[in-house]
C-alpha cells in the first residue's frame, strides 16, 4: 500500500514578510452550489481562517486581507448585515484567542460608517493585540485605495505640510509603519486589482487564481509562494 505524505510547506519568510489577498469569489462559489451569497461569506471567513495560519506557518510576518471595500456598501443590505456580522464573529473569536495566537490584529480602512459595537470591537481587540510585534494581520475594512490616499493628504494638510514627499504619504496611510505587500494574490479569476493598496502595491507583485476564496488552500498558495520566491524583483531597475 504506497503512503502519500502531504508535501512540506514552502518557508518563505526570507523572501517574503508581507503577503496580501483580494478574496474574491466568495459569492460566485455559493451560486455554484445553489446556495445563498451569504453562505460564500461564512464559507470565506472559516477560510481565511486557516489561510492566516498557514501564512504564520510559512514565516510570513504580515498578511493584509480585503474584508469590505468602500464599493461593497452598494451591494444588498441582507448581505452586507451578513458580512458585517461574520466580521463581529470574527473579531470576538480574535479576542479570545489572542494570547494563543499573538498576532496583532488592526483594522484598516474609514470606520466612522460602522455600527458603535463593530467599531468598540476593534479598537478594544487593536489595543488587546499592539504588544504583539512578531506576525501582524490587517483587515482592510471599509477600505478604498484612492480613499486612503485622498485621507492621508487631507491629514497632511491638517498638521500644516505645505510640500508633500512620498515619505510623508507613506507615513500618513493606514498602513503607516508597515512594510510594503510584497505579494498581492487575488482569487476567484478577476484580473484587477479593485482599489486595493494603491500606493503600497506600486512594486509588489502579483499572482492572479481562478479559484474562488473559500476554495484556496495550502497547496495552491505554496505553489504561488514558490512561484513568486523564482522571480526577480527589479523595482523598476533592469
Amino acid at each position: 500500500m504506497k503512503l502519500f505524505h502531504k508535501p512540506e510547506p514552502v518557508v518563505c519568510g526570507d523572501c517574503l514578510s508581507h503577503i496580501a489577498f483580494i478574496m474574491d469569489g466568495n459569492g460566485r462559489w455559493a451560486q455554484k452550489r445553489g446556495l445563498p451569497r451569504e453562505a460564500g461569506h461564512s464559507a470565506g471567513a472559516k477560510n481565511l481562517r486557516k489561510i492566516v495560519t498557514a501564512c504564520r506557518d510559512r514565516g510570513i510576518r504580515t498578511v493584509t486581507v480585503y474584508a469590505f471595500s468602500t464599493e461593497n456598501w452598494n451591494r444588498p443590505k441582507k448581505e452586507v448585515d451578513g458580512i458585517m456580522s461574520l466580521l463581529a464573529d470574527y473579531l470576538d473569536e480574535a479576542m479570545r484567542d489572542k494570547d494563543k495566537n499573538k498576532m496583532r490584529v488592526r483594522v484598516l480602512g474609514d470606520l466612522k460608517p460602522l455600527s458603535e459595537d463593530l467599531i468598540w470591537k476593534i479598537c478594544d481587540l487593536e489595543e488587546a493585540t499592539a504588544g504583539f510585534t512578531d506576525y501582524t494581520l490587517n483587515i482592510a475594512l471599509n477600505y478604498g485605495g484612492r480613499q486612503e490616499i485622498t485621507h492621508a493628504v487631507n491629514e497632511l494638510i491638517a498638521k500644516g505640510v505645505t510640500e508633500v514627499t512620498p515619505e510623508d504619504i507613506s507615513a500618513a496611510l493606514y498602513t503607516g509603519g508597515m512594510p510594503d505587500p510584497d505579494l498581492v494574490v487575488r482569487t476567484g479569476g478577476e484580473t484587477r486589482v479593485s482599489n486595493f493598496l494603491l500606493w503600497q502595491s506600486a512594486y509588489a507583485e502579483y499572482a492572479f487564481t481562478k479559484t474562488p476564496w473559500p476554495s484556496f488552500g495550502e497547496r495552491e498558495l505554496d505553489a504561488i509562494l514558490k512561484d513568486y520566491c523564482g522571480r526577480q524583483r527589479r523595482y523598476g531597475g533592469l
